[in-house]
């Protein structure tokens, strides 16, 4: 039975789950939901595709963020076609889960795929490929060859930057793009982080995945609410959070989901989150976080 939309997942529930451990960013894993904590926004769900070791061959089970869930996407087959296009975005089969990638190569009945994330390319049956598609705001999105191309990014463009270091994840830093590498690779200044000496600020070289506009110039609201998705100011960037108290005097508890920490901003260390989608921005409202 298919879930109503706004709705959270029932137990049992076929499900994707995505991981924000280093080296699985940007994977989906198959999983069934086994309870739903709607107070914490929290999901416990036993892996399809996971055990919990090589002795123990029993699904791993874990409990993650709801923003984390989302349904099996449809099956697109090929999509719009019998033959996946060179360059179409898709999800390969690898490694016990589904990673994004673009078609590089039709070879007789195998397709090659690049993986953006390692700079790998594999070979893949059909039965290991699938069109790839975004869950944005509870739907299914496909996503715009025309507008992911539409953005450009020159020398002087003020920008944000990711990194997958250890203990960045959900951070964002403000950057100006100095120079252009390639297609592909950017240097940029950052405009708060500093070398190590502090005598002038840090030149890195990123790659566009990791790359993206500044936010729109949205006003904050006067009041943020209780499990708002927020990007909180702290340690020279912007760290994505969830309000999970509301303080007297616009004061608020934001928790971090990525380091499961608690910490106490004011209203004006806060700002809307957003997030970067095939080219164009996309809010995710509180009950599509939490699957309402």
């Amino acid at each position: 039975m298919m879930r109503p939309p706004g709705e959270p997942f029932r137990t049992g529930d076929k499900v994707e789950v995505s991981i924000d451990k280093e080296g699985f960013r940007g994977s989906w894993y198959e999983a069934r939901v086994a309870r739903f904590m709607p107070n914490l926004a929290l999901y416990t769900i036993d892996y399809e595709t996971i055990v919990v070791d090589t002795q123990d061959c029993r699904p791993l089970r874990e409990t993650v963020p709801a923003s984390n869930v989302r349904p099996r996407p449809p099956y697109l087959g090929a999509a719009w076609g019998e033959r996946y296009a060179i360059h179409q975005l898709v999800d390969a089969y690898h490694n016990e889960g589904w990673w994004t990638g673009a078609v590089s190569e039709v070879r007789g009945e195998q397709y090659s795929v690049f993986f953006p994330s390692t700079g790998e390319t594999i070979a893949f049956r059909p039965s290991e490929v699938r069109a790839h598609l975004d869950w944005v705001n509870d739907r299914w999105v496909v996503p715009d060859p025309k507008r992911m191309t539409k953005t450009e990014f020159r020398e002087g463009r003020l920008v944000e930057v990711s990194s997958d270091e250890e203990g960045f994840c959900g951070a964002w830093f403000t950057a100006t793009i100095i120079q252009l590498i390639g297609k592909k690779k950017f240097l940029v200044e950052y405009k708060d982080l500093k070398t190590d000496d502090e005598t002038e600020f840090l030149k890195e070289r990123v790659d566009s995945l990791h790359i993206r506009p500044t936010p729109p110039a949205i006003p904050v609201p006067e009041k943020f609410n209780l499990l708002e998705e927020i990007d909180a100011f702290h340690n020279d960037g912007w760290w994505e959070g969830v309000i999970s108290k509301v303080l007297g005097g616009s004061k608020y508890i934001v928790y971090f989901r990525h380091f499961n920490e608690e910490l106490e901003f004011g209203h004006e260390d806060l700002r809307l989150h957003y997030d970067w989608i095939d080219g164009r921005w996309l809010r995710r409202t509180s009950q599509a976080l939490l699957g309402w």
